[in-house]
């Protein structure tokens, strides 16, 4: 993700332990609260009975005498979802996630048409940042419970995170419109409008969000981003001012100040909340001089070698810098081969920040291009060409975007451009002959079998070696025939 920042990961995690406490204290009457019980009863061997003190050590607040308890009725009675489920809840108040999972996970398979384990469980993997695992659990609750607001909020959320905005909104209206629904839902809403490109529709719904929370800090920190991607950066200070209030030294609420302020022809205010806050203006991270707010630290880690590393840094500059499409960009190329959706929403948020910018634009339709999205990504390449037309990045995936819909008179002019450019680069004259190969242009595919075998590398390019010793001599052959389509060659007068 590329999971992108959201409500969750953004402002609330503590919110998920919140959440989680409140699901405990409104089960905690599953069966009814029990008498006062201190202790073990040896003649008791009743499960309901010792299910039931586990209830009341649970409200009393006496977690490990609950779980004690729940355990003891789970012996003498082992399928027994509710004493399961309680047990689940009460251990993640000890934070023994391990065994909340087990605990969960076993009241969902004896009662699978109980609603509530299953959002339990989705809320506890979402604490845990497994967000794929938890939309499993919490599609099954929602499929046992449509309704639960709560259930459909964390979908929206993750849904969000995965780049997928439109099912993300889907889901944050339907939440929305039960009745009730909190601000949080809202917010996520917003979000979703903001990231489907509905931005008015953003805008009122955090608007409503304030009128009915004026100090809600999320709605606070979404509505200044948004004034300040419209310049109202005026708007924007006053907003954060007052969520620096109720939330002093926060990080992601300083730097977004900081930027407002420096935007605004504010340096001096821009840099005393950048201080106040210890962050440090750089501008080491890439290679334009594009400046950045964060550590030295910070900007280390995103320029390290190792991924997993990187992309856990340039998230953290993201907190502070939520408008660089730099970053953005940077984190959509960290993401592209191995999880091009991903990549793909990173980077069209970069485009939409800096439309204009060849090499986001690129990177989006490179994007496009491991999503195996070839129309789109040649539509895009093709105006990008138009006012950059020496962009090898460019001609590169044009070429494979090309290539892959069996355009292979097209792709042959962008694999031409690259060998001009690049001579030595074995593998284009690879696709170049087997796209003349393809369209029965027997004679040219020969001449670029032979300029890339005499180009490849054992090592990089054994596999594409092998195929062409194979296609050889019957190529030879053919072309000794005269089958194909002959070269063209110029009439004389």
């Amino acid at each position: 993700m590329l999971k992108q920042p959201t409500i969750w990961s953004r402002y609330s995690t503590p919110n998920v332990l919140a959440i989680i406490a409140a699901v405990m204290i409104l089960c905690s009457n599953i069966v009814g609260l029990a008498q006062h019980e201190s202790s073990f009863d040896d003649n008791d061997a009743d499960p309901t009975r010792l299910f039931e003190r586990g209830q009341g050590a649970h409200a009393r607040g006496d977690l490990e005498r609950a779980v004690g308890f729940y355990e003891e009725a789970i012996k003498l009675k082992p399928e027994f979802p509710e004493a399961e489920f309680q047990r689940g809840t009460a251990l993640v108040a000890l934070k023994r996630f391990a065994e909340a999972e087990t605990a969960f996970r076993r009241a969902t398979a004896l009662k699978s048409n109980w609603a509530m384990p299953h959002a339990s469980l989705g809320l506890l993997l979402v604490r845990l940042n497994r967000d794929r695992d938890a939309e499993i659990a919490l599609r099954q609750a929602h499929k046992l419970d449509p309704q639960n607001e709560l259930v459909l909020r964390l979908l929206a959320d993750i849904r969000l995170r995965s780049g997928d905005a439109r099912e993300a909104l889907d889901l944050a209206r339907r939440a929305t419109a039960l009745k009730d629904a909190p601000p949080a839902a809202w917010i996520v809403k917003a979000m979703a409008e903001k990231a489907t490109g509905a931005r008015i529709e953003a805008a009122a719904t955090l608007d409503h969000v304030l009128q009915l929370e004026p100090d809600n800090v999320p709605a606070l920190i979404e509505r200044a981003d948004l004034f300040v991607e419209e310049n109202k950066h005026a708007e924007a200070i006053k907003l954060l001012i007052t969520a620096d209030r109720i939330q002093p030294k926060h990080k992601a609420i300083a730097s977004r100040l900081a930027i407002a302020y420096e935007r605004n022809g504010q340096p001096d205010d821009a840099r005393r909340v950048a201080q106040g806050a210890g962050l440090i203006s750089q501008a080491e991270l890439s290679a334009d001089g594009t400046k950045v707010l964060g550590s030295p630290e910070e900007i280390e880690a995103a320029n390290s070698d190792d991924p997993t590393k990187a992309r856990a840094a340039l998230r953290q500059l993201l907190e502070k810098n939520p408008g660089s499409a730099m970053l953005l960009a940077r984190l959509g190329a960290s993401y592209r081969t191995d999880d091009p959706v991903q990549s793909l929403e990173l980077y069209r948020r970069a485009s939409e920040l800096q439309p204009k910018n060849p090499d986001y634009a690129t990177g989006y339709a490179s994007a496009l291009v491991q999503a195996r999205r070839f129309v789109d990504a040649t539509t895009i390449l093709r105006r990008v060409l138009a006012f950059a037309p020496d962009s090898y990045a460019a001609h590169a995936n044009l070429a494979t975007a090309l290539y892959a819909q069996k355009s292979y008179a097209e792709a042959l002019v962008e694999y031409s451009w690259i060998v001009r450019q690049k001579p030595d680069l074995a593998i284009a004259y690879y696709f170049i002959a087997t796209a003349h190969d393809n369209l029965g242009q027997y004679t040219e595919a020969l001449a670029a079998y032979e300029s890339f075998v005499a180009r490849a590398d054992a090592q990089t390019n054994q596999l594409e070696i092998d195929k062409v010793k194979l296609r050889l001599p019957l190529l030879r052959r053919q072309v000794q025939l005269g089958e194909g389509v002959k070269p063209k060659t110029s009439k004389k007068n």
